[in-house]
């Protein structure tokens, strides 16, 4: 009989988590950054705590901080402004340089003469003058108007929901230790939320350091290399490096264009090298130097942790992924036993 209502509560927590799931992908434009802002909030709690330790309001803390996210925010698309518009315009030189090598390889295999007709075809040697069939894929501005109010929506769904979390966050560990604890155990629940808390700000707090010192050390090569606004260039490796995996193939391939822009020759592939490798170094040596100390995740987890958001939710599900995971590791953690007596229940 125990059996029977073991493997029922199974069959419905699994039945419930397909339907949580489905219905958070189906409503993605508001579940993804109503869980940004509840990530962002979580990582901001210990500064939300020393401004209340000041002595402000906690309104008027989680205010200050809601403008300041807001603002950083603001400062990213600003700084990133030319760095686009600069991509827009070598749209027609990047596809002349792409062509010139694909017809470079070409040549290169027909010098060889085991090249025949279908593979000249397959190559695109129905036209020689180096002529483009089709335009460039540019946003216009009535795209930029169409998505604006979508993106604005987002951003106050965004802001609501980090305001309100940040002044109501442990009424809400309150609440969801009271539904989710067994008898007696609401306490302990509670800690814990604390603990997954601190442990998510000290690896966010962890991976800043790090990421931005990548992105100091970026700065400094494409300084070096001559290539235009390279604070820009330091600062989208330093953002892009918190969506692990993905956002340095990212970087590598944006800085390749940018080669391709302003450089000929070998130095084309100089910027995406020379980035390879302090990314390299960074990965293999200072992350787990440095964010190891505070919490330790399996490569494997945090591997489908990242794919599972990225299909999700795209590049916000790539964002909190990682932040998602370090609460879930937190809170089932056994090990975390001695840390949690150590958080003043609240």
């Amino acid at each position: 009989m125990k059996q029977k209502t073991g493997a029922f509560q199974v069959s419905v927590i699994v039945i419930a988590a397909i339907l949580v799931a489905g219905v958070l992908y189906y409503a993605s434009d508001i579940a993804a950054p109503m869980t940004l802002a509840v990530v962002t909030g979580i990582i901001a709690a210990p500064v939300l705590d020393a401004f209340c330790r000041l002595g402000l309001p906690v309104g008027v803390a989680a205010s200050v901080i809601l403008l300041l996210t807001l603002g950083v925010i603001a400062t990213a698309v600003v700084a990133f402004e030319p760095v686009f518009w600069r991509f827009v315009d070598a749209i027609p030189a990047i596809r002349w340089e792409i062509r010139e090598i694909v017809f470079e390889f070409r040549e290169t295999l027909r010098s060889i003469g085991n090249v025949n007709e279908e593979m000249k075809e397959a190559l695109g040697g129905g036209n020689g003058d180096g002529s483009s069939d089709e335009g460039a894929s540019v946003p216009s501005v009535t795209d930029a108007l169409f998505a604006a109010p979508a993106v604005l929506g987002q951003v106050l769904i965004f802001a609501g929901t980090l305001y309100f979390f940040m002044v109501n966050r442990l009424e809400v560990y309150s609440f969801l230790a009271r539904r989710l604890s067994a008898v007696g155990e609401t306490e302990l629940i509670k800690r814990r939320f604390r603990v997954a808390e601190r442990l998510v700000s000290r690896y966010f707090v962890a991976i800043t350091i790090v990421n931005f010192s990548l992105g100091i050390a970026v700065t400094a090569i494409m300084t070096a290399l001559g290539m235009p606004l390279p604070y820009v260039w330091g600062l989208g490796a330093a953002l892009l490096n918190y969506v692990l995996y993905l956002g340095p193939a990212v970087m590598v391939v944006v800085l390749l264009l940018g080669g391709l822009v302003h450089f000929e020759g070998l130095m084309v592939a100089a910027p995406p090298v020379l980035f390879m490798l302090v990314n390299l170094i960074e990965a293999q040596f200072v992350t787990p130097a440095f964010v190891g100390r505070h919490v330790r995740l399996n490569p494997l987890l945090v591997f489908m942790a990242l794919v599972i958001g990225l299909w999700f939710w795209g590049p916000i599900g790539g964002i909190v992924a990682i932040p998602v995971l370090v609460i879930a590791v937190a809170m089932s953690d056994d090990s975390l036993e001695a840390q949690t007596r150590a958080v003043r229940p609240s």
